[in-house]
């Protein structure tokens, strides 16, 4: 088979004024390079014009704040310990003097909470309280989807399976108000302040309802068998919209779906419940909801229906009106909008995208009326997560580039953004010792063009034949890019194969098919995951493709990801042994329908013998006679994404079959690793692994 390399950006250290290579370390520590602090929940308040952010130091969970005119950052909380308690859902009062967040991971399915550290006294979700001018934290309770009401005076909550209100001034008894099926959320204030609307998720539907506080009364908005959520209210508070997914028994997680019965939405009487279709997508391509991050729903001004739409085969926005009527696409293009907010008076689209630049992300305003979409911001940096302040003035948002890890900044107004916490990455972070991905394509066994990064060693020579690791991601979908991931799972990935390069590792990391970034074709694969596994022709590209560099040793060649990438690391070891000469399977998927179930647990092999078997034969454990190489598996045993038993089968199946099985397993984990030293400890044990099963000296 003949395989195509397009090297679509190769600019030398000396051209652009990066350090030489013999200026640059070699095998900087992991420890190093995962150094920065990483910045998240980027949000503004609804006045005064400040915004707030979560900072992780290496474990250490903090929120800062930052006012205008100086937007100087600086810590709100002081939280010291390592102790893997997540903070996030920030929601300001309405003079924003005061914060509220919750601290702690979210319930398993059997109500346990996340206690990475193993702490005998166990751990919680609670919501806290801090004043912005200063002083400790104080809790409010165990909760979780807080919302405050428009006059700020009251918030209200979701605890366990019921519906509860207190006062926002400190001290206040929270009430419960309603008890209501099924799992809870999208709470939503009624512009007056006196209904609740929210979603209750019943497994196989799921409604839309309003509850009247006064009347102590709910109403359910135009139910059916559907899939009902995103719920919005109209300016008045006389309607609700919302969006309609098709009910269905024949979709299955981890096939491709490129459509069906079509999404709508649908705009309601919130006094009556009679509802009426606004929109309906197109028959064929489309037809299947695509969500963006942000509101999926918006009503904005003109009384039109802000909503994402695939009907060009991209991620784009449209409008509609909300009495019904033709949508008006806002973001034309072969490309996907990703993060979306708004302006305060809701006229303007603020949005990140990868419009023009395909493996990053710029971010771009709209009017909400149509127009032609205007950059926010260009070059080669990757920015999201934007947040617009309260006078519309500025926007704050997370930005990263190839050398410089995320950091949160601000815009204000036509001036270049700066800086929002200065001096936060530390002054030795190793930029000088990192590389410059380069971005290439090749093509899959296929024919399929496959986006990639390719990572060189600093002090390569001509004549060097240097030790490679392909590295998949998880998702699948997600998208590695040209530089510091906004993800934090994925920024970790990104500092392991900057790691790997400065030991000489070439370095290639895969945006296989059924990843996001490159449309709806790619993204629903025809035969991808449990309906085939055609991800795999990706996995034989890339290696056959590294085999064929003059620079690799192709007797030297492993595979590394997690998840869904450690599911394609196991693909590669079970069928091709031959050219993978070592693994790293961090809490990868073995057997597909083991890995469906823990997502939709009504989920029955037994019911459909023809798609389990396709299913099970799209799994490593299907092939896993013909793994020979030696891997390492890491896994939590707290996953709640890919059960822990997945990787003790694949064990056992490997010890009875003489396979060389090293283990690195972390009590209480979760999928995503909690405690920054837990992430280190892994990607120090992968490095060594590879190091040694590959022959590689240390350098």
């Amino acid at each position: 088979m003949r395989l195509a390399l397009t090297v679509l950006t190769v600019v030398s250290a000396a051209l652009v004024g990066l350090p030489s290579a013999h200026a640059q370390q070699r095998d900087i520590p992991i420890e190093r390079l995962m150094a920065a602090p990483y910045p998240g929940a980027m949000t503004a308040a609804p006045s005064g014009g400040l915004v707030a952010w979560v900072l992780n130091d290496k474990g250490v969970r903090n929120l800062w704040v930052a006012a205008p005119p100086a937007y100087r950052g600086r810590p709100l909380t002081a939280y010291t310990k390592a102790d893997g308690q997540e903070i996030g859902n920030l929601v300001w009062s309405k003079d924003a003097g005061t914060i509220f967040f919750t601290r702690g991971s979210g319930p398993n399915r059997v109500g346990e909470i996340a206690n990475p550290t193993s702490d005998p006294a166990g751990a919680e979700q609670a919501v806290w309280r801090i004043a912005v001018s200063g002083g400790a934290p104080v809790r409010v309770g165990a909760a979780s989807s807080l919302v405050m009401s428009p006059d700020g005076a009251t918030m209200a909550f979701v605890r366990r399976g019921g519906i509860w209100t207190a006062p926002v001034a400190e001290g206040g008894t929270p009430v419960q108000v309603a008890s209501i099926r099924g799992a809870l959320s999208s709470l939503v204030w009624s512009p007056d302040g006196g209904r609740l609307l929210f979603a209750s998720n019943r497994g196989t539907h799921a409604l839309i309802g309003v509850l009247d506080l006064a009347a102590k009364s709910i109403r359910w908005m135009a139910p059916s068998v559907d899939t009902d959520g995103s719920p919005v209210w109209s300016p008045d508070g006389r309607q609700v919209a919302f969006i309609r997914e098709a009910a269905t028994t024949k979709r299955l997680i981890f096939t491709p779906d490129r459509s069906g019965q079509p999404f709508s939405i649908l705009v309601a009487d919130a006094a009556t419940g009679t509802g009426r279709v606004a929109f309906r997508a197109d028959t064929g391509r489309g037809s299947l909801f695509r969500d963006i991050v942000g509101p999926q729903l918006t009503w904005v001004a003109g009384d039109r229906l802000i909503f994402p739409w695939e009907k060009t085969g991209w991620t784009s926005l449209y409008a509609v009106p909300a009495a019904g009527g033709a949508p008006t696409l806002l973001t034309p293009g072969a490309f996907e909008v990703e993060y979306v907010t708004f302006t305060p008076d809701r006229r303007e689209i603020i949005f990140n995208s990868n419009q023009g630049d395909i493996d990053r992300r710029d971010i771009w305003r709209v009017s909400v009326a149509g127009g032609p979409p205007k950059a926010v911001t260009s070059g080669a940096d990757i920015e999201w997560q934007p947040a617009v302040t309260s006078d519309g003035a500025s926007i704050a948002f997370l930005k990263s580039g190839t050398r410089t890890p995320a950091h949160a900044v601000i815009q204000v107004g036509s001036a270049a953004p700066r800086e929002l916490a200065p001096g936060v990455i530390p002054a030795d972070f190793p930029v000088a010792g990192m590389v410059d991905p380069q971005p290439v394509i090749i093509t899959s066994t296929d024919g399929l063009p496959i986006h990639a990064q390719l990572f060189l060693p600093v002090d390569a020579k001509p004549g060097d034949k240097r030790p490679a690791a392909i590295f998949f991601h998880g998702g699948s979908k997600r998208q590695m890019l040209l530089g510091w991931n906004y993800s934090s799972y994925y920024a970790n990935a990104y500092a392991m194969n900057q790691h790997l390069a400065s030991k000489g590792y070439v370095v290639l990391s895969v945006n296989y098919r059924s990843g996001i970034g490159y449309g709806l074709d790619f993204r629903e694969a025809l035969n991808y995951g449990a309906s085939g596994g055609s991800e795999y022709q990706d996995v034989m590209a890339a290696g056959l493709y590294l085999a064929g560099r003059p620079d690799v040793d192709a007797k030297k060649i492993a595979l590394w990801g997690g998840s869904y990438g450690g599911y394609l690391t196991a693909m590669g070891l079970s069928r091709a042994s031959n050219l993978f000469a070592a693994g790293v399977d961090i809490h990868g998927v073995h057997d597909w329908n083991v890995g469906i179930k823990n997502f939709v647990p009504s989920y029955n092999p037994l019911e459909n013998p023809e798609r389990t078997r396709r299913a099970f034969n799209a799994s490593p454990m299907a092939s896993v006679d013909g793994w020979r190489s030696p891997v390492l598996v890491i896994h939590g045993d707290d996953d709640r994404n890919v059960q822990f038993v997945e990787t003790v089968t694949l064990v056992e199946a490997l010890r009875d079959r003489g396979v060389e099985v090293e283990q690195l397993i972390f009590p209480d984990e979760i999928h995503g690793f909690l405690r920054w030293d837990r992430w280190v400890q892994a990607f120090k044990a992968a490095a060594e692994f590879l190091d040694r099963r590959l022959g590689v000296a240390t350098r």
